[in-house]
């Protein structure tokens, strides 16, 4: 054999070893480039659909190009074109910001291309995602039983939570399951995909701070139960998308430990806020969930997708997912060797453990607990202005780096309509003139601007300096 920088490439398909490592380094300045210049890019830039096709519509070339400038009008021209949800005042949805380390450990992992759905096919970053895991379960205060593993998002982990709902009611007919009217989409869309009929997902009220309303479920679920109908799973928010609005945990694992449900928290946006101690305050109860969904690509500040999964006792996970084809019967070594695969939809999975591993073996866990409270305490602090100012009102508190509010005089005596005109306004002109990244939502009906405070780069004169503008803004259209 000749070594492997004598001869041909075998593969058309192959760059040489030189080019290979000269577009990699290029590749790593231009996002070190777009790092550094980020704050000073507008947090917004897109396009139609009629604009994108001009520009980019072609046929697929029979003949290929330089990789050099394929690689830089990826760069320069294509990934641009979006939401730049790392932008320190990007306050819209829910943001997310990525560290080096992760960034690297994703380019590693393609590298290896890493297929990760048994302990055969990945011996290595399956050791590696259970300590992740076990990390995660020592934050929550879980016990040894728990685990569960690394997925897509948010989404993917709620589902596969409640297929395991299901299978532990012993897939009942005519099953429920209860839901904030605050809680994601995301769950709704879940409990159908495992069956649920779109009727028998029921949506209870919530209180004055957007939070379950604990006499409205109990008595759902009893009236449900007497027509004939079988409750299975009860879902609580750690950390509303709306609203940052975290539910009664205590309560709400009372009531299912009484009525023998399974108890799932969705705390994919604020989950990972467990590890400050304010966080931990207002999580308290999500140790005696079932279940946990939660986003590293959040508030752990990795780059998507770093969903995760978490159960108390994930023999009930691997009960519901566990199939073992003929065409996989090498893979299977026993208990102490897990296929992730049995634990969840996916069989062809990324390591998606290794950003977490090397993000936090690289910064350590005290800067992560640090940067998580900056968010919080932002979020504190923008409320505080908001009640402070003149010209601002609060629509809701701040919890968990979100707080929602609206451009309205004191005293003003507008109507909600002419508000609602003035803050459409308000929300339009914040972007257009590239102040910041933000969005609007609804509380009981009314019209309000959102900030969800989670960039590990944010300052608080980032967030001044857009509320500032707000208010510049809404006086701007009164006087239009």
């Amino acid at each position: 054999m000749t070594s492997p920088t004598e001869g041909a490439p075998r593969s058309e398909l192959v760059l040489p070893r030189d080019e290979m490592l000269a577009l990699a380094q290029r590749a790593a300045e231009l996002i070190v480039h777009r790092l550094e210049h980020l704050p000073y890019e507008p947090a917004w830039r897109g396009g139609t659909r009629a604009e994108l096709e001009a520009l980019f519509r072609e046929d697929a070339p029979e003949e290929g190009r330089p990789a050099l400038e394929v690689l830089e009008r990826a760069a320069l021209e294509v990934l641009p074109l979006a939401s730049r949800v790392d932008h320190p005042r990007f306050f819209a949805f829910v943001p997310s910001s990525a560290t080096w380390p992760g960034v690297l450990a994703d380019f590693l992992c393609a590298g290896h291309n890493t297929f990760q759905g048994t302990w055969l096919g990945a011996s290595g970053p399956s050791q590696i995602e259970l300590i992740v895991l076990d990390w995660f379960r020592d934050w929550i205060g879980y016990p040894d039983t728990a685990s569960g593993l690394f997925t897509s998002g948010g989404s993917a982990a709620s589902l596969d939570a409640f297929v395991a709902a299901r299978e532990a009611a012993g897939a009942p007919q005519h099953a429920t399951v209860y839901m904030s009217d605050q809680s994601h989409s995301a769950l709704i869309r879940a409990a159908t995909i495992v069956g649920i009929r779109a009727e028998h997902v029921r949506k209870v009220k919530s209180d004055d701070y957007f939070r379950m309303d604990m006499e409205m479920l109990a008595r759902m679920v009893v009236e449900d139960r007497a027509a004939g109908l079988n409750p299975i799973a009860v879902c609580a928010n750690g950390g509303a998308t709306n609203t940052g609005a975290v539910d009664p945990l205590e309560a709400m694992a009372d009531f299912c430990a009484a009525e023998g449900l399974w108890f799932h928290v969705d705390a994919a946006y604020g989950g990972f806020a467990v590890l400050t101690e304010k966080g931990r305050q207002v999580l308290r109860g999500i140790e005696r969930a079932d279940s946990i969904a939660m986003d590293a690509h959040k508030w752990l500040f990795q780059p998507f997708e770093a969903g995760c999964l978490m159960v108390k006792d994930v023999r009930r996970l691997e009960a519901a997912f566990s199939v073992h084809p003929e065409y996989l019967q090498d893979t299977q070594f026993g208990h102490e060797q897990p296929n992730f695969s049995d634990r969840g939809l996916q069989l062809s999975r990324s390591f998606r453990a290794l950003k977490v591993w090397m993000s936090i073996q690289t910064f350590g866990l005290a800067a992560f607990r640090r940067s998580i409270a900056k968010g919080i305490e932002h979020a504190e602090h923008a409320e505080e202005y908001v009640r402070a100012s003149e010209l601002l009102e609060i629509a809701n508190p701040a919890s968990l780096g979100v707080v929602c509010f609206r451009f309205n005089p004191r005293n003003s005596g507008y109507s909600p309509e002419y508000l609602e005109q003035i803050n459409t306004k308000v929300q339009a002109r914040v972007i257009e003139t590239a102040t910041a990244m933000t969005s609007s939502t609804r509380l009981r009906g009314i019209y309000s601007l959102r900030f969800c405070i989670l960039n590990h780069n944010t300052t608080w004169e980032d967030v001044l300096g857009t509320l500032q503008a707000i208010e510049r803004f809404g006086l701007e259209a009164i006087a239009e």
